[in-house]
């Protein structure tokens, strides 16, 4: 065995003209994980998009009010049962979907034709046993147009006149939010007025009203009082009137139903 004394080469030595290691992993070589590319895949970006901004009338403009999971929809339906609760306008500061905004009056028209249908077959076969009974799909078509109305035509509407009048602090989004969500007590409601007894669908009803009307003064009054003209704040006197219209609708048409056989002294004078 044999040693050989080796001179160090210069050149291998550190200095501007010299040679020395060199990274080709990028900038993140010193620690941690090499960023990925993975922008043709559509995994994850890395850079910026430089998509132009969607039009009004493609997806790509509605999908961020879609972009909600199903406990925080869940958490607002709930919210508007709770007046008291100290989140209950705070739930809705953060900005409103779409999503629960559609799917709560949706529900509701479901509720409504199958309740009713339900009580009213049910009322027939205590007036009349062995009877048949004929379902009336023309209130699923009724029902479906009261609530679609008041629930998207209502509110867009309201943000028209706002937008008119220059109150724009209040977007569309908001506004059919703030209606959708509280359109939500109606929904056990609807399932409840099933019990055949004409005072306790009233005081359902009166609930559902009082705590959906609640609702929707503490959400809409507030953007009312921040216009410069005070007239303003007299819409507020509209949507409560339409409201309670809304409510006297739902229970003459989808909760007046009786047995006819208990019909006498002390029965609802309008079933």
């Amino acid at each position: 065995m044999a040693y050989v004394s080796v001179e160090a080469d210069e050149r291998l030595e550190e200095g501007p003209e010299g040679l020395g290691f060199k990274s080709f992993l990028g900038s993140n070589a010193g620690g941690g994980q090499p960023t990925p590319r993975n922008l043709d895949r559509g995994y994850m970006t890395d850079a910026p998009s430089r998509k132009s901004p969607a039009g009004f009338w493609s997806v790509e403009f509605y999908q961020p009010y879609f972009d909600v999971d199903t406990i925080t929809v869940l958490q607002r339906c709930y919210t508007t049962l709770l007046p008291w609760s100290s989140s209950y306008l705070s739930t809705f500061s953060g900005g409103l979907d779409l999503y629960g905004t559609f799917w709560v009056p949706t529900t509701l028209i479901l509720a409504l034709f199958m309740s009713s249908s339900l009580a009213a077959s049910v009322s027939s076969y205590l007036s009349a046993p062995g009877s048949e009974y004929d379902y009336d799909f023309a209130l699923l078509g009724l029902a479906t147009t009261i609530v679609y109305a008041y629930a998207f035509g209502l509110p867009i509407g309201l943000w028209l006149v706002l937008r008119y009048l220059g109150v724009g602090e209040w977007g569309i989004v908001d506004a059919l939010g703030v209606w959708g969500y509280g359109l939500f007590v109606w929904i056990p409601v609807s399932i409840l007025c099933v019990i055949p007894n004409w005072i306790v669908r009233w005081v359902l009803v009166g609930i559902a009203f009082g705590l959906s009307g609640y609702f929707l003064v503490a959400n809409v009054y507030p953007i009312l009082a921040s216009a410069d003209a005070k007239a303003t704040r007299l819409l507020i006197i509209l949507v409560a009137a339409l409201h309670a219209a809304l409510a006297l609708t739902f229970k003459i048409i989808f909760f007046s139903y009786y047995v006819v056989a208990d019909t006498g002294p002390g029965t609802d004078p309008t079933p």
